[in-house]
């Protein structure tokens, strides 16, 4: 894609196939690009492999698009926080990969930087080094961990302006700004779009040389749950 442009929910639907494997910022429903979500939920596409801290909350976020029968594999490190994803795994509907929070974050980190894989002391000697190189480094064992990229990320940041420059909330950054470099398309689901040159250069987090799409939220969280933004 050339110049960024903002595009509807419906309208990026068209970037992500069948099979894809997509990164979905957030941390629970904190930080989540919610009405993405909602827009893959409708979306044809299927036998998807999500790689996100979780798989949302119990018929929210990602959990609906597991309702749905859309995620064929999860990778993630937090899948307790949505027990219906266990369920499905046990039952053999979900495909599961489970990473150290630490090591999903710089795997995520270190696909977007170009760095084929690193090793790492954490989860050696456990159920979740089987079938993982190790090597001795100065003594100690370590594990060697891939890095992650994705064919399409869907990340939520707080504001951009129309090139695609974003600005994240406080917390809400959690894995956004990583995924944002480390997929081969990249759609922000934003609250606020202003124009270029209005945002303050130091508080720019993702330049706009990552983001190929911007969409105005739909949906937002509060305290009373997820609802309509009223755009």
């Amino acid at each position: 894609m050339g110049e960024k442009k903002q595009m509807s929910v419906q309208d990026v639907m068209k970037y992500i196939q069948t099979g894809d494997v997509i990164m979905v910022g957030g941390f629970g429903l904190i930080g989540s690009p919610l009405s993405l979500i909602d827009g893959l939920t409708k979306h044809d596409a299927t036998d998807l492999t999500i790689i996100s801290n979780n798989v949302g909350e119990e018929g929210e976020g990602l959990g609906l698009l597991l309702r749905k029968g859309k995620i064929k594999k999860a990778v993630g490190s937090y899948f307790t926080s949505n027990r219906e994803a266990v369920r499905y795994y046990n039952d053999g509907k979900l495909e599961i990969e489970l990473l150290p929070q630490g090591t999903l974050s710089e795997a995520i980190r270190a696909g977007g930087a170009g760095i084929g894989g690193f090793y790492t002391k954490t989860a050696v000697g456990t159920e979740l080094a089987k079938g993982k190189e190790t090597k001795v480094i100065e003594g100690e064992t370590y594990l060697f961990e891939n890095s992650l990229r994705a064919d399409v990320a869907i990340v939520r940041a707080k504001k951009a302006d129309t090139k695609g420059n974003l600005v994240y909330y406080k917390t809400a950054r959690n894995f956004n700004p990583n995924m944002a470099t480390a997929a081969k398309f990249v759609i922000a689901e934003v609250d606020e779009i202003v124009e270029e040159g209005e945002l303050r250069a130091e508080e720019i987090v993702t330049p706009f040389l990552y983001v190929d799409a911007l969409v105005k939220s739909e949906l937002i969280l509060t305290k009373e749950g997820v609802v309509s933004n009223g755009n």
